[in-house]
């Protein structure tokens, strides 16, 4: 046992490494963004899991790793959740377990090449089920999905068109896979290198076979950021004087950001129809967003309400998928305690039934999401299905404005329209606003968290329907079909082990002459 080996005896210095092995891939996010990390930062976690001694200190690490995880990618939620933070990430860092589990099962000692080749497709399926259970909007969504690193790489975002930020977990998890093996298994380098050069080829043909969007126009859309102000009706009187300036720039959309009215328009009429004066003024139809309590029905509803210059045109969208302590408590009566201790919300918000695609001036037809549904890949689907022609995400992250969430949530537009084929505007009260092409470029420049200011993009309409938007979550229902062989194969071999040896044969009784007996004569 060497020195390393032995310091990794202790399991307080081993979880240690663990969780910070785990959180090494959040540099591969915004803001550092060195989206070729992602290709080598999950080495050292693989490395650590499995050299395990045994398969039950390979799912602690699997899962303190996933803790260190979970706890970096969502570090800026600690000035508002506090030591829920911590809970929720050693909660949600259990379903790492069987990932580590399954490291030490085919890299542990010195695997094989069959154990190899197997591991290039199995680790990365394991992956892609966290990545997947952990999206459900109950555990907190999808926020930090590995894939969702590469929204600046434009080979990565053509391969997002085929299948979604999924295909790209997959093939970042592949990389890591095959590095690690390259680095601690010298007897597979060569099964290592040959699944390093099948996935290059597998990746070029994907990005060499699919389809480029089809631009066939342009609109101009306006995106009006406030800025950091306290207050719903000073809110609104920024707004509208940011708006009026847009008059005769020829826009086709306004769009405002997440909760720019603090007030049911159907209570405040006076608010409406200073709205519909500046749809009049500017020529274009408003998108707003209200976050109040309704007049007509129960309960708070954030909506992106759009208004023309005769008043709100009956077009509206309730917020769906609702944040986690943020927008609402879940199982109140269990964790209602987090109020006390953090910013959770102190009244659950309502949902919205359905998703909805709006037709506004000119025409268009756009789908709008609210705040961190943009880090739903079915939801833009549906909307691209639906016919919308543009996305647009209104969103607000004036809590979080010192850290590395809102270029975090602005990013992930450039994957929604990479997927889609859509153009997309991610349209923030206090930055960072955004908007990107249908390939996933970006289109202008960035509002930043200090700007209060308009700014008019000119974006592109694009025609086609891509794999992803055809095919949906494809990789992740191969990945199921791995695991599912490798649970049936698992079985087979349990079963075989379990089934009793036959005994051994009885020599034949032999004579005084040394030749066998034979009963009866």
């Amino acid at each position: 046992m060497n020195r390393r080996e032995r310091w990794l005896v202790s399991p307080w210095r081993r979880g240690v490494v663990a969780a910070l092995a785990g959180a090494l891939p959040v540099f591969a996010f915004p803001a550092p963004s060195l989206w070729w990390f992602a290709y080598v930062a999950l080495v050292p976690w693989i490395l650590l899991v499995r050299s395990a001694p045994t398969a039950k200190r390979a799912a602690y690490d699997g899962w303190l790793g996933g803790l260190g995880f979970m706890l970096a990618v969502h570090h800026w939620l600690l000035p508002s959740l506090h030591v829920f933070t911590l809970v929720i990430a050693a909660l949600l860092g259990a379903l790492w377990a069987p990932w580590g589990w399954l490291v030490r099962r085919f890299l542990g000692g010195v695997p094989s090449p069959g154990q190899i080749a197997a591991a290039l497709v199995v680790l990365p399926s394991g992956w892609l089920m966290v990545e997947l259970v952990r999206s459900w909007q109950g555990l907190g969504g999808p926020w930090g999905l590995l894939g969702s690193s590469q929204w600046q790489v434009d080979p990565a975002l053509r391969l997002a068109s085929v299948g979604g930020v999924w295909l790209l977990s997959f093939l970042v998890v592949t990389v890591n896979v095959a590095v690690a093996v390259l680095v601690s298994v010298r007897q597979a380098r060569i099964p290592a290198v040959a699944g390093l050069v099948a996935t290059a080829a597998a990746t070029s043909a994907a990005w060499v076979w699919s389809p480029r969007p089809d631009v066939d126009g342009r609109v101009r859309i306006a995106v009006v950021q406030p800025g950091v102000i306290d207050g719903a009706d000073q809110r609104f009187a920024r707004e509208e004087a940011l708006t009026r300036t847009l008059a005769g720039q020829d826009v086709d959309l306004i769009v405002w950001g997440e909760s720019s009215v603090g007030f049911d328009l159907a209570d405040r009429p006076d608010l409406a129809n200073r709205i519909a004066a500046l749809s009049r003024l500017t020529g274009a139809d408003v998108l707003v967003n209200v976050d109040a309590r309704r007049s007509d029905r129960p309960g708070i509803y954030k909506s992106s309400v759009l208004v023309g210059p005769e008043g709100p045109t009956g077009d509206r969208y309730d917020k769906m998928r609702l944040v986690p302590f943020g927008e609402y408590v879940p199982a109140r009566s269990l964790l209602g305690w987090a109020t006390s201790v953090g910013k959770a919300a102190g009244e659950d918000r309502r949902q919205g039934t359905e998703q909805v695609v709006m037709n506004v001036g000119n025409g268009l037809r756009v789908g709008p999401m609210v705040c961190f549904e943009s880090a739903f890949p079915d939801m833009s689907r549906h909307l691209a299905q639906d016919g919308a022609e543009v996305l647009l995400a209104q969103s607000s992250t004036s809590s979080f404005q010192k850290s590395w969430a809102p270029e975090q949530h602005a990013s992930l537009a450039a994957l929604r329209a990479a997927e889609t084929g859509r153009s997309m505007v991610h349209a923030t009260l206090t930055g960072v606003s955004a908007v990107y092409g249908p390939s996933g470029e970006r289109v202008g420049s960035w509002l930043g968290t200090d700007a209060s200011k308009t700014m008019v993009y000119e974006v592109p309409l694009a025609r086609g329907v891509t794999p992803y938007v055809r095919f949906g979550e494809w990789p992740v229902h191969a990945a199921l079909l791995v695991l599912a062989a490798l649970c049936a194969t698992e079985g087979a071999r349990a079963l075989r082990l379990r089934r009793p040896a036959p005994p051994p044969p009885v020599p034949p009784a032999r004579t005084v002459h040394e030749s066998p007996a034979h009963p009866g004569h």
